[in-house]
């Protein structure tokens, strides 16, 4: 993060018919709320207030082609994600249904979910967390530790029957990189995640793949082509949209049919988040059967942003089944 990472920024956006629905989405929030709630409202808002409601999926592709000069990623494609995931909740609403239920298939009604840990910089606080994540029936760890006693010693304490992954937020070299990858294989880490800058460079990541550690990317991609391209080029084991990133549930969705049809890699989405893209997330989980794994961000925060928050129990997560994303925000 650009400074100390201590509160959780969230861009929520509401949209509410003539007929009084109301649909809530999420833009990707840290660090740049205020410049993707901006967005939303000088950009994507004139586009639907007073109009007829749209289909989620042209709204989502016209407005990518009228903000083609906001640019193609970052704090436009947070404010598309928001609106996106507002009107897919609007529409589910509409019908009755869960949004899974809408998409036409629920797979599952729990998903497993992963604890990812904040980094620490500290051993004792490493150990401390992810054996308190062990006892609560997480089934998998991940890091974001970047050197590695910390790395180490998670191993250490949790044992060989817990998974591990390490996300490094691209803080390695490639030198370092290659150096570490033996130790990686030799801790069983299931994954190394986006380990070195820039994120993008899909050849590199290739490379660093061939050396035999499973390597997950694209939490940072926003929309179609990033996935094309790093599926195409092999860069990544896993493929990981963030869908308040990617472009929200259209885009998320383009992902996944072209993953059925031509790649067929395992989905574990980005997710470290407490607001209408964790539900969303979740409504995912539920409509698709390459999605694996829930990314539980393992802090506690002081509330929660909805009444009955799905929270992990022995590791799973219950999918929520009323109307649209399940739940609304409260007191908003």
């Amino acid at each position: 993060m650009p400074t100390t990472w201590n509160t959780l920024d969230f861009c929520l956006v509401r949209i509410e018919t003539d007929n009084g629905l109301v649909g809530w989405g999420e833009g990707f929030g840290y660090f740049c709320n205020k410049s993707v709630a901006e967005m939303v409202k000088r950009s994507l808002a004139p586009l639907l207030v007073s109009q007829e409601m749209p289909d989620p999926k042209q709204f989502n592709t016209e407005a990518q082609h009228k903000m083609i000069l906001q640019g193609r990623s970052g704090i436009s494609f947070y404010a598309l994600s928001g609106v996106d995931i507002a009107l897919w909740d609007l529409k589910a609403k509409a019908e009755g249904v869960s949004l899974a239920q809408l998409l036409g298939q629920t797979c599952r009604e729990t998903i497993p979910a992963y604890a990812s840990l904040v980094r620490y910089a500290d051993c004792d606080l490493v150990a401390e967390k992810s054996l308190e994540a062990v006892e609560l029936g997480f089934p998998e760890i991940k890091l974001h530790e970047i050197t590695m006693p910390e790395i180490r010693k998670c191993r250490e304490v949790i044992g060989e029957d817990t998974a591990m992954s390490v996300d490094v937020n691209c803080n390695w070299s490639t030198d370092y990189t290659r150096e570490v990858i033996p130790e990686l294989l030799d801790l069983n880490t299931r994954w190394l995640e986006e380990p070195v800058f820039p994120p993008e460079d899909y050849h590199l990541l290739g490379d660093i793949r061939k050396e035999g550690v499973p390597i997950a990317t694209g939490e940072n991609a926003c929309g179609l082509h990033p996935f094309s391209e790093m599926a195409r080029l092999q860069a990544t084991d896993f493929l990981q949209p963030s869908i308040t990133k990617v472009g929200g549930i259209s885009v998320f969705l383009d992902i996944l049919e072209y993953n059925r049809k031509h790649w067929k890699l395992p989905v574990m989405p980005h997710s470290p988040y407490f607001g209408p893209g964790y539900l969303a997330t979740l409504q995912m989980a539920a409509y698709e059967e390459s999605f694996e794994l829930f990314e539980y961000l393992y802090i506690q925060p002081e509330r929660w942003l909805f009444d009955k928050m799905p929270l992990p129990e022995n590791g799973t997560i219950s999918v929520p089944v009323g109307p649209g994303l399940g739940f609304d925000p409260t007191g908003f």
